[in-house]
């Protein structure tokens, strides 16, 4: 009580101070979440522009399918739950300018006019809502992607009535529909408001349908239960239906896919024919169904009679056929397959000793350790013959143990196998002796050939080269040999085979002569490198012996060999005549001994190294011609080398010393040039050598001497003019030795030792990487080769993108793996198409006889269902493509409902077979389209389009209604 009475005194002395009062006021205008909501909606309405009345040109025949769809979407929230609001519609050119004599009052929605719109009936490839309402512009709210489903009924009707106030309140006449239950039954609900209008959209999802709701009649009763028309005789109600039946037994066809040729396979005889080639096609039939949609289009009430006792819809006399077809889901695909298996070993990280086991290396070493020291074998006396102690007799003597221990321990790659695959990659170890030497070079394709672009977009090799024909035998040994070991076995063997030719003076067979092709894979200008490296050393070689006596001439003897062979080594002779590599260290001392008595004489007397004269011109110290000298060719180089060196110059850095270090590096070829031309032309001046090698820099002009006559006199340019110019550095440091006796600016055996340390050291997915361009090349001609052969425009445009795709991919040094298997994945993908295309070529009979005019349809019929979602049949059940989709039928069905009793069938005569066996099978979906234009709700109302559509399926029944009602007068 004593508490009480101090807070009362405590609140009189509040009250009686003007100054401490209170005010509470509850606000009952701030807005709840409920109105917030539709104001988020109304919002979005406004910034999409879709006030007020919308206007557009009727609908074409088909436009819903064929048209371009558009769509925006943005978040919206009630309270915390999150929803998304979508805007769908169908591109279209304005029709305002058609549309402005018309009152606007007047105007429908342009939903209205769409409900009833018969052009447009069952698209084949549309929005699940373009379908059951026929509409071509709407907006969808759905819950967000995380969210709950709008279930119970009071919150159905809480977005319902969102959705009505939204539209009133924002004057928007674009369909505004909302998803309820479960996303998978694909429920919306919605309206639809104009000018004194709203159509109500309603729908109903069953597992099954009612039986007194699975024919025409039972529909027709609910349909005009719903509308409740008043009047009498009710307005004639447009129908159209269509039935589906699906043809999944494909067996009766055959398939047109050939089997491998597994006796060649299995018998070793594969030589040039099978590993030259890809494989190619399904190995399944890649058409899973064939859907034949039979459709009776704007019938009206008293033409059809279906009810639950008969129904006159033949599908045979229904007016329109159309079929679509339904591939398989990743069918298997031979080249994909092969694709896929070789793109895998690019993740492989062992290396070619960890793959084939470490028994044969081990082995190796203990029984082989002399190859480690050959060279000084070579030096010491010994008393083993001289012939055994050469390199090329280790490495071979090397490749015969680790052969024994792969016999004994099964070889990877069968014996026979290999040989087959060495035989095709090296044909010229077939051929005689005295052609085997001289290795056959691939000729270039043309630069129109397609298969030119390709390689150079590519930056794969030639498609006749060595490298193009080993990725296609890795390829084929990945796959059907033994995988990765047998690809490190071939590989081990490929660059064994590499090393006996460069020592054994063998061309090697299958690459294009001169300098590496630097837009060619990187394998294959090391691989040009080292034939580059052969044909020096062949050509030094043959210039020793050419002065030599025919005794020295016949000891060519070894490198005639066959490439598949083992050497027993080559001769003493032929060893020192080809690895003689410090010549030229020879021809400098001997230059120092000379006096300078005798240059001078030489310089005078003698000229070597004398190509032909340079057309007229003269030496500008005396009369003499001036000759083009023998110069050496520059070194090739491979891009890497090139990366190399360009990295080496940068990092010399900008100063004058480092530019001057960077010019002298690169003057070497310069230097050669001039001594050669000092050796082809003595007495020359630098002048001399300008006006041979770059004639620009010097500028001849006509002046008028001191006689008075006109002559042309000429000089350096200004940039050789220039103080400390690396061109009169060089030409004063310059001797005059001709190129035979200069020292090599190309140093063939080490390079040629340098390409064979980097083929040894490639694991299997270096490899792999290496001959994915030349894989994917073999791929795209076998494609477009296939192509050819069936003539579809979709393919030759994905081919197109897909070349474009892997051009950009592999030009990069580093390809993204990802990227790699994505074009695979569209290779596999046109491999798919063309392989529905034979599938359906054979099930349609085409090529099988038939007369000319039915052949040509079937042809452009056949055609269009690869090209698009579902092709008209002309003629329907009457035309050639109806006549053998309706045999296909019928053979599908006689085989699985009376294959027991073929037997007694074929006693009776068959007479009672068509009436026993029906030619069709019930039918897996059928779709019934009502429409009509009645008042509602009252008889005085605007006559308004009234739609149902209904899906009749194994397992769903959906009624969709668009139900449209006077609010003006009712």
């Amino acid at each position: 009580m004593h508490l009480d009475r101090n807070k009362q005194r405590a609140k009189m002395a509040a009250d009686s101070d003007p100054e401490s009062e209170v005010f509470e006021i509850t606000d009952f205008t701030t807005a709840s979440e409920w109105e917030r909501f539709i104001s988020r909606v109304e919002e979005v309405l406004n910034d999409w522009k879709l006030i007020g009345c919308r206007v557009g040109k009727p609908l074409e025949k088909g436009e819903l399918t064929s048209g371009s769809w558009d769509e925006t979407t943005q978040e919206i929230n009630f309270a915390d739950f999150k929803f998304s609001i979508t805007h769908h519609f169908l591109k279209q050119e304005s029709a305002e300018n058609e549309s402005r004599d018309e009152p606007e009052e007047e105007a429908y929605p342009l939903a209205m006019q769409d409900l009833l719109c018969m052009n447009n009936d069952f698209p084949p490839r549309a929005h699940c809502l373009v379908r059951w309402f026929g509409v071509r512009e709407f907006l969808v709210i759905c819950p967000g992607a995380n969210c709950e489903a709008v279930v119970s009924e009071s919150k159905c009707n809480l977005l319902l009535s969102s959705v009505s106030i939204a539209l009133a309140n924002t004057g928007c006449q674009v369909p505004l529909l909302v998803q309820i239950q479960q996303k998978w039954r694909k429920v919306f609900v919605g309206e639809c408001q104009g000018p004194g209008v709203r159509s109500d959209f309603e729908m109903v999802h069953l597992r099954k349908a009612p039986g007194q709701y699975t024919h025409l009649s039972g529909l027709l009763d609910v349909f005009k239960n719903k509308i409740g028309c008043p009047l009498t005789p009710l307005p004639p109600i447009s129908i159209s239906i269509r039935f589906t039946f699906v043809l999944q037994d494909g067996q009766q066809c055959s398939w047109p896919q050939q089997p491998p040729d597994f006796d060649a396979l299995l018998a070793g005889e594969v030589g040039g024919v099978e590993f030259g080639k890809l494989p190619f096609g399904a190995c399944e039939d890649p058409i899973s169904e064939l859907h034949l949609a039979t459709t009776w289009p704007n019938l009206t009430e008293g033409i059809v009679v279906d009810n639950d006792v008969y129904s006159d819809l033949d599908p045979l006399q229904a007016p329109h056929w159309s079929v679509r077809v339904r591939k398989a889901d990743n069918p298997q695909c031979l080249l994909g397959e092969f694709l896929m298996e070789f793109f895998k070993l690019c993740c492989r990280k062992e290396t070619t000793e960890e793959i084939l086991g470490k028994n044969a290396v081990e082995d190796e070493g203990k029984e082989n350790s002399d190859i480690t020291q050959a060279l000084s074998k070579l030096t010491e006396p010994a008393s083993v013959p001289i012939h055994k102690l050469s390199v090329s007799s280790m490495v071979h003597s090397a490749r015969k143990r680790i052969r024994r221990n792969r016999r004994a321990e099964e070889s990877p790659l069968n014996t026979d196998v290999l040989n087959s695959i060495l035989l095709y990659l090296f044909p010229d170890a077939a051929q005689d002796k005295a052609d085997s030497s001289e290795g056959k070079s691939t000729q270039e394709p043309a630069r129109e050939s397609e298969d030119y672009l390709l390689y150079n977009q590519l930056k794969s090799a030639p498609s006749d080269s060595l490298t193009y024909r080993l990725a296609l035998c890795v390829c084929m040994v990945n796959f059907h040999h033994g995988g990765v070991r047998a690809v490190a076995h071939l590989w081990q063997e490929f660059v064994l085979e590499m090393r006996y030719r460069w020592e054994n003076n063998c061309l090697i067979y299958g690459l294009a002569s001169g300098a590496p092709d630097l837009r060619c894979c990187l394998l294959h200008q090391k691989l040009q490198m080292l034939n580059c490296c052969i044909e020096r050393k062949r050509a030094r070689d043959d210039g020793r012996k050419s002065g030599a006596s025919d005794g020295a001439r016949s000891r060519l003897g070894p490198e005639s060999a066959g490439p598949a062979e083992v050497s027993p080594g080559k001769s003493w002779d032929s060893w020192s005549d080809s690895e003689e590599e410090f010549f030229e260290c020879l021809s400098d001392t001997e230059e120092m001994k000379e006096t300078e008595s005798e240059k001078k004489t030489a310089s005078k007397s003698k000229a070597e190294g004398r190509l032909q004269p340079h057309g007229k011109l003269t030496l500008l110290n005396s009369q003499e011609p001036l000759y083009i000298p023998v110069t050496q060719e520059p070194a090739p180089m491979t891009e890497d080398l090139l990366e190399e060196q360009s990295e080496v110059l940068a990092k010399l850095g900008t100063s004058a010393e480092g530019a001057h270090l960077r010019a002298r590096m690169q003057s070497a070829c310069l230097l050669s040039d001039m001594e050669s031309f000092k050796a082809a032309n003595p007495g020359c001046c630098l002048e001399d050598f300008v006006r041979w090698y770059s004639p620009r820099d010097y500028v001849e002009e006509q002046v008028v001497d001191e006689a008075g006559q006109t002559v042309i006199r000429g000089d350096l340019s200004v940039r050789m003019k220039i103080p400390g110019n690396m061109w009169v550095e060089a030409w004063e440091t310059a001797k005059a030795t001709p190129a035979r006796r200069q020292k090599r600016l190309f140093d063939d055996t080490k390079e040629a030792e340098k390409v064979l340390h980097y083929l040894s050291q490639q694991k299997p997915s270096d490899l792999t990487r290496h001959l994915m361009p030349c894989v994917l090349h073999a791929a795209l001609l076998k494609i477009k080769e296939e192509e050819a052969a069936e003539d579809i425009a979709s393919v030759r445009k994905a081919l197109q993108q897909v070349t474009a795709h892997a051009s950009k991919l592999l030009r990069h040094p580093s390809p993204d793996f990802k990227k790699l298997e994505d074009v695979i994945a569209q290779m596999s993908a046109v491999e798919a198409v063309i392989a529905c295309a034979r599938s359906l070529k054979a099930k349609f009979g085409i090529g099988g006889g038939e007369r000319e005019n039915d052949a040509d349809e079937l042809e452009r019929f056949v055609s269009c269902l690869l090209e698009e979602p579902e092709v008209s049949v002309v003629g329907a059940g009457r035309g050639p493509a109806g006549n053998v989709i309706h045999k296909l039928f019928v053979s599908s069905q006689r085989a699985a409902l009376l294959a027991p009793l073929e037997d007694e069938t074929g006693r009776s005569g068959g007479t009672d077979d068509r009436k026993v066996v029906p030619d069709f099978p019930p039918p897996a979906g059928r779709e019934v389209l009502l429409r009509t234009c009645v008042p509602r709700p009252a008889p005085y109302s605007k006559a308004l389009p009234q739609r149902l559509f209904c899906v009749l399926l194994r397992d769903e029944f959906r009624l969709a209604g668009a139900f449209s009602s006077d609010t003006c007068f009712f």
